[in-house]
């Protein structure tokens, strides 16, 4: 506190009051007491500070202007917005879309089939879908390995044993894992939705090695993943129409959830926070104008004392 004085006093924020007597210190909210040169020299770096921050805003657009992928147009997604839910429908679907497309290549080391109740899933199912897969478990007591059906515990397995059979069964390409692809790539679901409907032939000039698609959203427009979203190429169990379209919508919304499966909690926070704070800020404002009207409405009179 005396160093945070100390340096209030040293800029010159507070100036001299008094006439009689000792003369006190109170706190100035102008800055008569500045000098020219320190008035010049601080609109100086602020000027120069928001030129700087608007020359590295510009270059960095710029940059982003002349990369070498088109860019993923911003789609109205229903979670938009700082108040705003995810649509679990669409949760759900999108794990039915990953579970019967996406599950072949990629994998989702992140999640554990517990997470999915309540989200997705009700407890029976998220167990009847942990129990379709084959985990690896033990030692046992006699120190063998053994396989057993999945429990909740359990993440969500990787098709393949380790990165170097996965390159092997793509051309030499290693599928990411996709729990945390939407917080890690530029766009987020834009970026997934537009990567996953925007396959088209490659322009003219453009070469492609054996197994390469072209997708101008990729950088460098040649992907080793083919399309894998088509009409009908995922069945919904609540009989939504499987456009290649939805698919890749609901696709995108649940890979959205499993970077942040903590975003509905935390927004439905913000809204609590928010009630809370108002609340408080009232209550704040009031005690103080409460406790400060007598300091501000009083009257100070100097009545010299009178010799004798």
């Amino acid at each position: 506190m005396a160093a945070a004085v100390g340096r209030i006093c040293g800029a010159r924020l507070l100036k001299n009051y008094g006439i009689v007597g000792p003369k006190v210190r109170q706190l100035s909210t102008t800055a008569k007491g500045w000098t020219k040169n320190r008035k010049l020299w601080l609109s100086t770096l602020g000027v120069v500070g928001g030129g700087v921050g608007a020359l590295l805003f510009a270059l960095e657009q710029s940059v982003e202007a002349s990369d070498d992928r088109a860019h993923a147009f911003h789609q109205p997604w229903s979670h938009d917005g700082w108040f705003q839910s995810l649509d679990h429908a669409s949760v759900r679907r999108g794990y039915e879309v990953y579970k019967q497309v996406c599950k072949a290549c990629h994998s989702l080391q992140y999640i554990a089939f517990r997470n999915l109740v309540n989200v997705t899933h009700t407890e029976d199912e998220a167990k009847a879908e942990a129990a379709e897969v084959t985990v690896k478990d033990g030692p046992d007591e006699e120190g063998n390995y053994f396989e057993r059906p999945g429990k909740l515990s359990d993440y969500l397995p990787s098709p393949y044993p380790n990165e170097n059979a996965a390159r092997a069964a793509n051309n030499g390409a290693y599928p990411p894992d996709l729990s945390l692809i939407v917080s890690a790539r530029k766009g987020g679901e834009d970026y997934i939705f537009a990567l996953l409907t925007g396959y088209m032939d490659a322009p003219a000039g453009i070469i492609l090695r054996e197994g390469q698609n072209y997708n101008p959203y990729f950088p460098g427009g040649a992907i080793s993943m083919a399309q894998v979203l088509f009409d009908e190429a995922a069945e919904y169990s609540d009989g939504t129409p499987a456009t290649a379209s939805q698919l890749a919508k609901d696709v995108a919304t649940f890979l959205r959830w499993c970077s942040e499966p903590e975003l509905d909690d935390r927004r439905l926070m913000t809204i609590k926070a928010i009630g809370i704070f108002s609340v408080l800020a009232a209550i704040v404002y009031y005690y103080k104008r409460h406790k400060w009207s007598t300091l501000k409405s009083r009257k100070l009179a100097y009545k010299p004392v009178s010799k004798k």
